[in-house]
């Protein structure tokens, strides 16, 4: 029998599961032997930068069968599923965890569940955040936007007119184009590169972000953060954020921009508690640890 944590990721959703799946597997990875298996080959390559041990991508959610044997077991962080396959993967495997974002979230027989919306019997409610965001550095950045790993249609490229008022740093994506950097240069006044995103997120005293993961690590380190719900996003983090007094731009423009970066000023926003050990525990119970 073995341990699987499979995420999706990807250049159309970027890596926010991602980013939630190495907290979790961090954690997890003291105890038991367990792959990360991700919907993207070049995230699972580089997985290991990220401190996974074992990493494999697959092409499809349907695939995890054949790397999987019946009656392993498994964290499942995704959206992708349907009624169908969903019954299968709670059939097929022994212990079958789900992470979801859904608001509306309902417990399915036979599965474990991960919300930061829903409790009750055979669920774990918390928002899970790698720990050392919570150890806060110096503010060195005073505003800072992190549009989101992907941005396939470039986005950001077309709506840089709305930011470069701002006098902002800009951290560049996991998936953005080659050379992309070069067209929002003077909309910015520093343009860091994707392997500065921790210390960005951690460093920023405000941080403008479309992923909910960095707007959650800004906070849990102190920061400021606003979110800035993208049209091409689910909208699922709308209320948890709400509840944490965070500032929420619905429909980007100068004037909500501005709106929301001046509410930091005076906003009082609500903590959220380190709970990956106490996940921890939720999981090794489930996997009769």
């Amino acid at each position: 029998m073995r341990y699987f944590y499979y995420v999706h990721t990807g250049h159309r959703i970027g890596l926010d599961r991602f980013h939630r799946a190495v907290a979790i597997m961090n954690e997890l990875q003291k105890e038991i032997d367990i792959t990360l298996l991700c919907s993207d080959f070049r995230i699972a390559a580089e997985a290991k930068e990220y401190g996974i041990k074992r990493a494999v991508g697959i092409d499809l959610v349907r695939n995890i069968p054949q790397i999987a044997s019946h009656g392993d077991k498994i964290i499942f962080d995704s959206a992708e599923l349907n009624s169908v396959l969903h019954e299968d993967m709670v059939q097929f495997f022994s212990t079958f965890i789900r992470i979801s974002d859904d608001p509306a979230v309902v417990k399915h027989s036979g599965e474990f569940l991960i919300s930061p919306y829903a409790q009750g019997e055979g669920i774990y409610k918390a928002v899970v955040v790698d720990e050392h965001y919570f150890e806060p550095l110096v503010k060195t950045i005073p505003l800072a936007l992190f549009f989101g790993d992907d941005d396939y249609e470039k986005d950001l490229e077309a709506a840089q007119e709305i930011f470069a008022p701002f006098k902002m740093d800009l951290l560049m994506g996991f998936y953005h184009f080659l050379g992309y950097e070069e067209t929002l240069k003077s909309s910015f006044t520093t343009v860091h590169d994707t392997e500065a995103y921790e210390k960005v997120i951690r460093e920023s005293e405000i941080l403008v972000s479309a992923s909910p993961q960095a707007v959650l690590q800004s906070l849990a380190g102190g920061g400021k953060p606003v979110y800035l719900q993208r049209p091409d996003y689910p909208r699922d983090f709308i209320p948890l954020f709400e509840s944490l007094s965070i500032p929420i731009v619905d429909g980007v423009t100068k004037d909500s921009l501005m709106d929301s970066i001046s509410c930091t000023l005076s906003n009082t926003y609500h903590n959220i508690t380190k709970s990956n050990k106490n996940m921890a525990d939720f999981v090794r119970k489930a996997f009769h640890l």
